[in-house]
C-alpha cells in the first residue's frame, strides 16, 4: 500500500510543481511554423534619423533576401529613401558613415536590392544627384515611386 501511496503523492504533486514552474508562462510557449515564403517583390517605404534605425532596415532586407534566397529572378527588394539618412549617402560623408555606406553597396551587389532616393528630398537636405554615392537611383518623388512600384511593378508595401 505504501507504493500506491507515493505515487498518488507524486501524482497530484506534480501538476503543482509544474504549474509554479511555468507561473510566468501561463499560456504555454510559442511554437514555431516553419513557413516557405515564395520570393516576392517588396518596397521598403524608408525615413529614418539614425545609423542605428538605418543599419536595422538594412539588417531587416537582408534578411528578407536570405529567405528569399537572393532570387533576382523572382524577387526584388527596393528601399525608397526620403528622410533624414539622406545625408548618409552623401559622398562628403563617406568617412562618417564608411562602415553603413560599404554594407548599402554589398546588398545591391546581391543583384535584387536596389535604392532609390527622392530627388525632392535630396535637394532640401542640399544634396543633388552628383553628391551622392553612384550605387543608389535618384527618382524624382518618393510618394510618387512608392506608389508606381505598387500599383504597377506590384511590390508590397514595408515600412
Amino acid at each position: 500500500m505504501r507504493i500506491n501511496i507515493g505515487l498518488l503523492l507524486t501524482c497530484l504533486l506534480a501538476p503543482a510543481v509544474l504549474v509554479a514552474a511555468d507561473a510566468n508562462a501561463p499560456y504555454g510557449h510559442a511554437k514555431v511554423d516553419a513557413v516557405k515564403y515564395k520570393p516576392n517583390k517588396v518596397v521598403y517605404d524608408v525615413a529614418v534619423s539614425s545609423v542605428k534605425a538605418m543599419t536595422n532596415v538594412l539588417d531587416r532586407v537582408s534578411y528578407l533576401n536570405n529567405v528569399y534566397e537572393a532570387n533576382p529572378f523572382d524577387s526584388s527588394i527596393v528601399m525608397v529613401l526620403h528622410g533624414d539618412e539622406i545625408s548618409f549617402f552623401g559622398i562628403k560623408n563617406y568617412k562618417k558613415h564608411k562602415e553603413l555606406i560599404d554594407r548599402a553597396q554589398s546588398l545591391v551587389n546581391s543583384g535584387n536590392i536596389r535604392f532609390r532616393m527622392c530627388k525632392v528630398a535630396a535637394k532640401f537636405h542640399g544634396y543633388e544627384p552628383k553628391d551622392i554615392h553612384g550605387f543608389v537611383e535618384m527618382v524624382p518623388m518618393a510618394d510618387a515611386e512608392i506608389i508606381r512600384l505598387q500599383q504597377e511593378e506590384g511590390h508590397a508595401y514595408m515600412r
